[in-house]
This record gives structure tokens, sequence and C-alpha cells, in this order.
């Protein structure tokens, strides 16, 4: 019954409005389970709303949700990067290296880690646009080949070094009392949401997604767009492998092994489609919360870590079902 009064709005609406109300409940759904976890939280454990344990979410979600803003754009055009881990992990280490080995200032350090990120998604966007490269293999490589050569840099042992100002980045409090990495995260996001909804990067990621032909045919460089979307993922990969180093206060070469698939989650439990086209800034930081929660809940409740996994797995599960429902109701309603 439910099923047929929303087929019946929807078929009324032009095809623009009708993808934004679906984006929009995809969002709806995605907050409200962030809700109800807080809610949670807050009743059963008393150690939830503590100050040092939310400052622990804000500084702990940070890279993660960094790295998925940049995931977000990759995501839009129907590809995937599946060595945002292990490229984190190499940009962290060789951040750390310039500061410690080099005596490069701080800020000249992370943007030195951050370029090195932008240069691993040049390559896999040169691999996807050029070269013609599944996103899947592509990624996939360059996954095996940054973690290689994080070990192969190190010698697989952490590296020290930094100025202890390095540390501000991923631990440092405004006077405000706002943690400087939930800052970053909000400037990233804005930073992210101008990039989709005022830009022609944004405009053409999303066309590119919904039909890469059709984008071709009317003159988009697609092959240019595409490279831009996986250097800004690869970039951000980079920053969010910098703030992980900063919160040790040393690089290490196996830093975010598996962290690709929080970061691919957090993109698609936010409402992003696999098949490209949608997504929004707005609801990945919701999924990436939402992961960072159930993490978190997990160890204050003392629950089995093992269990977090299955949790956020029928999460990935529910988010995808659901973006595959709402692509047959909308070819259904076009037909």
């Amino acid at each position: 019954m439910i099923s047929n009064v929303l087929t019946s709005i929807t078929q009324r609406l032009p095809d623009a409005v009708r993808d934004r109300l679906y984006d929009a409940v995809s969002q709806l759904a995605a907050g409200g389970a962030l809700l109800v976890i807080i809610l949670f939280l807050s009743i059963v454990s008393p150690d939830f709303l503590t100050a040092d344990n939310l400052f622990n979410v804000g500084s702990q979600v940070a890279y993660t949700a960094v790295m998925a803003i940049g995931v977000t754009l990759v995501i839009i055009t129907a590809g995937i990067d599946l060595s945002v881990g292990s490229v984190a992990a190499l940009s962290g280490v060789l951040g750390v290296m310039m500061m410690g080995n080099l005596g490069l200032p701080v800020p000249l350090g992370i943007l030195g880690g951050t370029l090195v990120g932008a240069g691993a998604g040049l390559v896999n966007g040169l691999l996807v646009s050029v070269a013609g490269l599944n996103p899947f293999i592509a990624t996939l490589g360059m996954l095996t080949v940054a973690r290689g050569l994080s070990y192969i840099v190190t010698d697989a042992v952490a590296v020290f070094g930094a100025p202890d100002s390095f540390r501000l980045l991923g631990q440092g409090v405004l006077a405000g009392g706002i943690p400087i990495p939930v800052l970053i995260i909000i400037l990233v996001a804005l930073a992210g949401y101008v990039v989709l909804n005022r830009t022609r990067l944004g405009r053409y990621a999303y066309a590119i997604g919904s039909n890469l032909e059709a984008a071709r045919l009317s003159g988009i460089p697609v092959r240019r767009y595409l490279t831009s979307v996986y250097v800004i993922s690869g970039a951000l990969a980079g920053f969010g492998g910098m703030i992980a180093a900063s919160r040790v206060a040393s690089g290490q070469p196996n830093f975010g092994i598996g962290l690709e698939l929080d970061v691919i989650a957090a993109v698609v439990i936010g409402g992003a489609s696999l098949f490209g086209g949608q997504g929004t800034i707005l609801g990945t930081l919701i999924g990436a919360f939402l992961i960072a929660l159930i993490r978190n809940g997990s160890v204050l409740l003392d629950v089995n870590t093992y269990y977090q996994q299955i949790i956020i797995g029928v999460v990935i599960w529910l988010a995808v079902y659901w973006d595959q429902f709402r692509r047959k109701r909308l070819a259904a309603e076009t037909e």
C-alpha cells in the first residue's frame, strides 16, 4: 500500500526532483539510524557523552571522513578507489620523514604528504581514464604498490622525528574547545560541497556517473575530469594519512589496512550509488559518523570487535539493497 502511494506521488514529479527525493530519503534513513545510536548509547553508557569520549570520536573519525569525501567524488563517477588506506600509510610515513629527516617545517611536511597522495591519485586517474583500466583493477594495483613502497622506505618499522607541534593536527584543541580534527572535517566538507554543487567538476562528475557515453558525446572532456576526481581522492587520502600520523606522532607503514572498506562503506551508507550519478557530502559524513559510533559504542559496551564487523556489514547490505530498490523503482516509473 505504502509502495503504491509512493509510486503514485513520484510518477508526477520531474526526474530531477524525483532523484533528489530518493537521495533525501536515503540520507534521512542514515541520519535516523545515527540518532537512534546516539540516543541508545546515551542511555546505556554513562561514558558516551563525556567530553573525553566525544573528543576521541571526533578525532578518530576525522581521517576516515576526510578520505570518504574524496572517495565520494570517485563513486559519483561510477568509479571506486580501493587504494586510499595504503596511500594514506605511504603519505603518512613520507610526510613524517620529510619533517624528521629533511627538517621541513610542519606545514610543508603536511603538504608534502598530501602531495604524495595526490601523485598516487594521478596515477590511478591516468590508468582509468587514459589506459582504460577498470577502476577496481587500477586502484587495487595501487593498493599493493603503495603498501609495498611504505614498507620499503621504512624497512617496515615506524618512523619518528616529527616536531611536537605536528601533534596539533590530529590532537589539538582550539581556544573554544573545538578539536582541530573536527574543524578539519567541517572545512573539507564545505569545500567538497562547493565542488560538487557549485563547480563544473561537480556537475560533470554527476553527468559522467549517470551516463558516460552521453557525457562524452555532449562534449565533456571525460578523461580530464575523471583524472581530476582521482587526484582529489588521492590528495585527501594523503591528508587523512597525515592526520592519522599526527595522532600517534609517527608514520606507521601498516596503517590503514582494511580502512578502504570503512571509507567506501561510509559513502554507500550515506546514500551514494555504486552505479554512479548519486551521492552527497552530507550523506557521506552521516555514514562516517555512523560507523565511528558503532565502533565507539562497541568499545564502551565491551562488545567483541568481530561483532562490529558484522553490524557494519549488515548496514552496508541494507544501504546497497535500498540503492537497488531505488533504481528499480525509478526504472519502472520511466517506462
